[in-house]
């Protein structure tokens, strides 16, 4: 029996946040059309993760709409998976992925990126350093796709933050450089995207959103969580097919709950 897919998003309470995670939804079912796909979040919006996994019959795969790892992949999904639905399988969360970072590239050309720009990967942060290392990762694959350098940076914990980057960047003699962009490694607006582009960058590109490389990556998250069940690795399994989990280190920057 196919398995429907439950994408399992944090949650924001930025209405053009929602719009651009249904919209995302909307992207995942219609690449592959006729499958169950249901958007749930941990918290903040509706509806939530733990009322919508009863109701949704037969097996079901839990994406979770998270960029890196950390306290949401390890603990809360988890835990909301376990008391509330123990037989789904967990896929792994998204990033690093050359699909992510496809979508960011194109997102800073549109943004207006030229190639004197110095680039800055923004993402949310966490104090989980398995979460950092992801980020970072995932700048070191745009860096090598934009061919020039490209520094992880961070609107909330973790260093350096955005706007420490910045200041470095525009301190150091280059003078080929001529504007710094940030490159939004966020799937949709709200706290974070806005601290992004308060941080006084010369261009800001819009969060991932419903980029048909995002959905994509996330039916590829599926179809590993069920291959990996299939090969009998237990009825539910949180994995990072990029790198190693940081599993009992569930500390994330709560200012995440402020999304």
């Amino acid at each position: 029996m196919t398995a429907s897919l439950v994408l399992a998003a944090h949650g924001t309470r930025d209405p053009a946040g929602e719009r651009t995670l249904a919209a995302l939804a909307g992207a995942v079912r219609a690449a592959r059309p006729g499958r169950r796909v249901e958007l749930a979040h941990l918290e903040i919006s509706s509806p939530s993760l733990a009322d919508v996994l009863p109701r949704v019959p037969g097996p079901v795969v839990v994406v979770p709409l998270l960029l890196a790892g950390g306290y949401h992949a390890h603990i809360d999904l988890p835990a909301v998976v376990a008391r509330r639905r123990p037989d789904a399988v967990v896929a792994g969360w998204l990033g690093p992925h050359p699909l992510l970072t496809a979508a960011l590239a194109r997102g800073l050309a549109r943004a207006g990126l030229r190639p004197t720009d110095a680039v800055v990967l923004g993402a949310a942060g966490s104090s989980d350093p398995a979460a950092l290392a992801d980020v970072r990762a995932a700048a070191r694959r745009l860096a090598v796709r934009l061919a020039r350098p490209v520094t992880a940076a961070f609107a909330a914990s973790g260093t350096p933050t955005v706007e420490e980057a910045l200041d470095r960047l525009r301190a150091t003699p280059a003078p080929r450089v001529a504007r710094v962009a940030v490159a939004s490694y966020l799937l949709a607006p709200g706290f974070f995207h806005d601290r992004l582009a308060a941080a006084g960058a010369d261009l800001v590109s819009g969060p991932l959103g419903a980029d048909p490389d995002v959905a994509a990556l996330i039916w590829r998250r599926y179809d590993e969580a069920r291959a990996a069940a299939g090969h009998g690795r237990g009825p539910r399994t949180v994995s990072a097919p990029h790198g190693p989990q940081a599993a009992g280190q569930p500390s994330v920057s709560r200012s995440l709950r402020r999304r």
